[in-house]
């Protein structure tokens, strides 16, 4: 079959493929062909540095030869074939590899095929967890997520989510949830200092607690950043002060580390930081450094042995994903993790990240930039009309998306959360890349606020 001219490309593009969070009476096609390190090339032969790691999951950079060589070398064994009442080497080896790394405790994982369903699965596992455990608390039906909080796009996910832009929609279709509010310093209450605003935060969820936990299940968080909110840092020690009052209060804690997992804050789990060991934790996105879809909810001994049992009994876990534990996905992991120790990523990021936070506290002096805020490489830019009142612009002047259209033509790809732009690169830049992607951002951000 012969391939289809660009402009039949850029057709079959607007009519056919349905992007997802984009108004396709307005998309403008952006077709992209091939890449190499941390640049993308489209199909006119335009180059782009991926600022943001295509969509947050490409860490070692595009074409690595290593993660290329054992997606082959898997090929050349299976590509796939069902985790129902079988297994693979790959899987089972990824499994093992993720165990000996994550938290302790955490060592037993059941994975899936996205960061949405690793969530979902994290819910399901707590709710059928406090049935069969072997005092049963069948009352504990409710989650905590906070406010603004995104955990993916499945109802679930969207049940404990917090975007009312992305959500409100779907209302109707969604289980109870209690709402925190987002632990933010930027925007926090008035009268509360940066100084008290973890001590405020965990007072309100202590209240929560305490009033609701005989009806709550789990208390669901993204660790230290909430990423699509707006990339909010939460103050040092929320994450701690969680755990701690989840522990007290009898309530599982969910860490959804599918955006801030693998490198992505300075640590290879953001949990990390704080000493942490959630109940259960959601990984995905960087996962397969970006090669293919998978995902892994992790869970330690006490949840797994309330799921044992004889088979008349029924306690196993009735949820699964076709792609369940897929050989190429869990060959390109492994290798992702080699990669992590061969080319000692974790030890090198200091230098990338202290270079990040150089330019983003460069631009904190830009009339029209509100806030900057993040950790490792992973950072966000509040552009607001008013910096002295920190008045926000109106969501539909689409402020970050100008910005981003601006820094495009700077041959740097970005994609903003409303008036927040989102620098999030692979971790395999390099420090010129790094300016080369600020210096866009700053282009962008004049021609988007004059």
């Amino acid at each position: 079959m012969d391939r289809p001219r660009l402009d039949e490309l850029a057709r079959y593009d607007r009519e056919h493929f349905w992007h997802p969070f984009t108004q396709m009476a307005e998309y403008e096609p952006l077709i992209i062909e091939r890449a190499q390190g941390c640049t993308l090339y489209d199909v006119d032969g335009r180059s782009y540095l991926d600022g943001v790691a295509s969509l947050w999951c490409n860490v070692h950079g595009h074409r690595h030869p290593q993660l290329d060589a054992a997606l082959r070398a898997q090929l050349d064994r299976v590509a796939h074939t069902t985790a129902l009442g079988a297994s693979n080497v790959p899987a089972i080896e990824l499994a093992r590899r993720l165990a000996e790394i994550a938290p302790a405790g955490l060592t037993h994982t059941f994975f899936s095929d996205s960061g949405a369903t690793a969530v979902e699965v994290a819910l399901k596992l707590a709710f059928q967890y406090w049935r069969q455990r072997r005092d049963p608390r069948p009352e504990k039906t409710c989650y905590v997520a906070l406010g603004d909080a995104y955990h993916g796009d499945t109802l679930g996910a969207v049940s404990v989510g917090g975007v009312a832009r992305f959500h409100a929609m779907f209302e109707p279709l969604l289980f109870e949830t209690f709402r925190l509010p987002s632990p933010q310093i930027y925007r926090s209450p008035a009268g509360v200092s940066a100084d008290e605003a973890c001590a405020h935060y965990l007072a309100q969820a202590e209240e929560l607690l305490s009033r609701e936990h005989r009806r709550i299940a789990a208390l669901v968080v993204e660790p230290l950043l909430q990423c699509a909110a707006g990339m909010i840092a939460h103050p040092a020690g929320y994450l701690r002060g969680l755990r701690e009052l989840t522990r007290r209060y009898d309530v599982l804690l969910i860490a959804d580390e599918v955006a801030v997992g693998f490198g992505r804050t300075g640590r290879m789990f953001a949990c990390n930081h704080e000493q942490v060991v959630p109940d259960l934790l959601c990984l995905g996105k960087g996962i397969t450094g970006g090669y293919l879809p998978l995902a892994a909810t992790l869970a330690g001994d006490e949840i797994w042995q309330a799921f044992l049992g004889r088979y008349e009994e029924s306690r196993q876990f009735y949820h699964g994903h076709t792609y369940c534990g897929n050989p190429l996905g869990a060959a390109v992991a492994l290798a992702s993790l080699d990669v992590f120790r061969d080319e000692r990523v974790i030890e090198n990021l200091p230098a990338k990240a202290a270079r990040l936070r150089e330019h983003c506290s460069r631009l904190a002096q830009h009339p029209h930039v509100g806030d900057v805020r993040g950790l490792g490489l992973a950072w966000g830019i509040e552009l607001v009309r008013d910096k002295s009142t920190r008045q926000a612009y109106d969501w539909s002047e689409r402020r970050g998306q100008l910005a981003c259209l601006e820094a495009r033509k700077q041959g740097v790809l970005l994609r903003p959360l409303g008036n927040v732009l989102v620098v999030f690169p692979p971790l395999a830049i390099a420090l010129d890349e790094i300016d080369r992607i600020m210096a866009a951002v700053e282009r962008g951000i004049d021609a988007a606020t004059r």
